[in-house]
């Protein structure tokens, strides 16, 4: 079984046709195919790239809410930010009317429906974390943070988009002893708890369509627990698409 997991498409049409390509050239098949959020962006193509989902009859997406659909609801006054503040303070007004003008209100509907992540065997398929779509998960963030976020989603291997990086942390097997002591009494502290942490890790599993030509996903392996990064170069014309890197499953 192999697991094509990409996430931040941002309604590049063209981006999103490339790594289909790409994972019909691999020399196995893939099972199942996740997009773990920004499926949409203030890009014109974002109504052509969920009709083309939802009327293709090639490997079906499994899709989740990420941060840009988050922010197509508060344009759309179904979220809990009718102003857009956020968006205005991170991209600006244009941002705020291209994402407008991107999709539909039928769209917003149908994206609003999606789930918010994607729990399967040991594993949590999520834009951010269990936090919110909003949590930026890479390697620079404290490792106390990333293993905060395992233990929350109870998963083994979390899967994410936010940030846009690809890459694989992981967290080996430790023992963590915790104590409560009582501020301001006399009580004795508790009796130390041992927590036996099984081995974990995060990973981030790239960008499909933040920059023009380029795109990146991950394949993976649940049975055999292994990733493979997938790094490709595109065109809009037809039959252009090139592998940059891909190691084969161990």
């Amino acid at each position: 079984m192999v697991w094509a997991i990409l996430s931040g498409v941002e309604g590049n049409l063209a981006a999103y046709k490339a790594v289909l390509k790409d994972i019909e050239k691999q020399p196995f098949n893939v099972d199942e195919l996740y997009i773990l959020g920004d499926l949409i962006g203030p890009r014109p193509e974002s109504e052509e790239l969920v009709q083309y989902i939802r009327q293709s009859r090639a490997l079906t997406p499994q899709i989740c809410i990420g941060w840009w659909e988050e922010q197509a609801f508060n344009l759309h006054g179904s979220g809990t930010d009718p102003d857009g503040v956020e968006l205005r303070e991170r991209y600006g007004m244009d941002a705020i009317e291209q994402l407008w003008k991107a999709v539909s209100r039928e769209t917003a509907k149908w994206l609003r429906g999606l789930d918010f992540g994607f729990f399967e065997l040991d594993c949590l398929l999520i834009h951010g974390s269990t936090v919110g779509v909003h949590d930026e998960l890479t390697p620079k963030t404290n490792p106390l943070t990333l293993l905060d976020r395992l233990l929350r989603s109870e998963a083994n291997s979390l899967f994410c988009g936010r940030s846009g990086l690809a890459f694989q942390y992981q967290l080996p097997s430790a023992q963590i002893t915790s104590t409560v002591e009582t501020l301001g009494s006399a009580q004795t502290p508790n009796q130390p708890q041992q927590l036996k942490l099984n081995p974990r890790q995060i990973i981030g599993v790239g960008n499909v369509g933040r920059l023009a030509g380029y795109a990146s996903y991950a394949l993976y392996n649940p049975g055999a627990n292994t990733v493979q990064f997938q790094q490709i170069s595109y065109s809009k014309l037809p039959g252009t698409v090139s592998s940059l890197r891909g190691k084969g499953f161990a």
